[in-house]
C-alpha cells in the first residue's frame, strides 16, 4: 500500500501563491507517477499537473501551465505543486494521487492511491 498525506492548502488573494506537499510512504518503489488533480464544487475532479516518481518528466494542463509547478524530493519523498498567480478559479480541493500503471496518465481513473485533499481557496 501507498500512502499519501497533502499539506499546505490555505486562503490566499488573487495573484498571490501557495505550495502544496504530499508526504508519500509505504511502497513507494511500485510507484510509476504522482500526480495532483483538484475539485471545486458541483464540478468533476480534474487533472492539474504529474510527474515520474523518477522526477523525470513533468505534465500540466493547458490552465496550469506557465503557473503551477510540480516538483519531487526525493530524500523526503515529498511531491509538491507550486502555485502562483493565483485566480478565483484555481479555489478547489487539491488531491495528490499515485499511479502504478506504468505510464503517465491524465484521467483520475487511472491513479491508485489517493489523499484526503487539501483546501485551497482564491478570493477577489
Amino acid at each position: 500500500q501507498v500512502q499519501l498525506v497533502e499539506s499546505g492548502g490555505g486562503l490566499v488573494q488573487a495573484g498571490g501563491s501557495l505550495r502544496l506537499s504530499c508526504a508519500v510512504s509505504g511502497r513507494t518503489f511500485i510507484i510509476y507517477a504522482m500526480g495532483w488533480f483538484r475539485q471545486a464544487p458541483g464540478k468533476e475532479r480534474e487533472f492539474v499537473a504529474a510527474i515520474r516518481w523518477s522526477g523525470a518528466g513533468t505534465f500540466y494542463a493547458d490552465s496550469v501551465k506557465g503557473r503551477f509547478t510540480i516538483s519531487r524530493d526525493n530524500a523526503k519523498n515529498t511531491v509538491y505543486l507550486q502555485m502562483n498567480s493565483l485566480s478565483p478559479e484555481d479555489t478547489a480541493v487539491y488531491y495528490c494521487a499515485a499511479t502504478v500503471s506504468g505510464r503517465v496518465v491524465v484521467p483520475a481513473t487511472g491513479y491508485d492511491y489517493w489523499g484526503q485533499g487539501t483546501q485551497v481557496t482564491v478570493s477577489s
